[in-house]
């Protein structure tokens, strides 16, 4: 399996290179950024691209997007360390087969390029965000500028009472028991 990194970060790409060859898999190329990576794997007959997400130029996202619209046919896997739902999502849009955190152990890396050749993985499904209405993200916004209820009820035009109803169903659909646990949950989810 031939392969291509692209990471803005050197010592990253060389020690990814180094386990992955250990492993009995190619690395043919090497990139910094994500303009640098479709360049390179469009005309180097790559069967796999490891893209991180936060690049110069042009982000892992992107490029992602770019290779399946010019016609690349291989593999598209992102390694970031970037975990929100709402990335992996993006990601799963853009034509990617995996998502893998950087956290990664070698092996796991090696065992999905593995799936990858053998057919066993296509695509893969992000996890679910939590099904928010209009005005649930209109509250959770607002709440995330440090609003009371009285002050998003005013702001709304609703009564304290419906807010703090907007806030509970928030609450329970972001697997919270407070304010702050609830607005770390969002964010960790992309949702804000």
């Amino acid at each position: 399996m031939r392969l291509l990194i692209a990471d803005d970060h050197p010592l990253f790409r060389v020690g990814l290179k180094a386990m992955l060859e250990r492993q009995g898999f190619k690395v043919v190329a090497e990139a910094e950024n994500g303009r640098e990576a479709v360049d390179k794997a469009l005309r180097l007959s790559i069967d796999a691209v490891l893209l991180d997400i936060k690049m110069p130029e042009m982000d892992g996202i992107e490029a992602a997007r770019e290779l399946r619209r010019r016609g690349f046919e291989g593999h598209v896997v992102m390694l970031t360390t970037f975990t929100e739902p709402a990335l992996q999502a993006e990601a799963a849009k853009s034509g990617a087969n995996a998502y893998l955190s950087k956290e990664a152990s070698p092996l796991e890396v090696a065992e999905l390029l593995a799936a990858l050749e053998a057919g066993r993985v296509s695509k893969f499904e992000p996890p679910p965000l939590p099904d928010l209405t209009e005005r649930e993200l209109e509250v959770l916004r607002l709440l995330a500028e440090g609003l009371s209820s009285k002050q998003i009820a005013m702001k709304l035009a609703l009564s304290p009472e419906t807010v703090r109803d907007y806030t509970k169903k928030l609450y329970l659909k972001l697997d919270a028991h407070g304010r702050i646990e609830a607005l770390e949950n969002a964010r960790r989810l992309g949702l804000i």
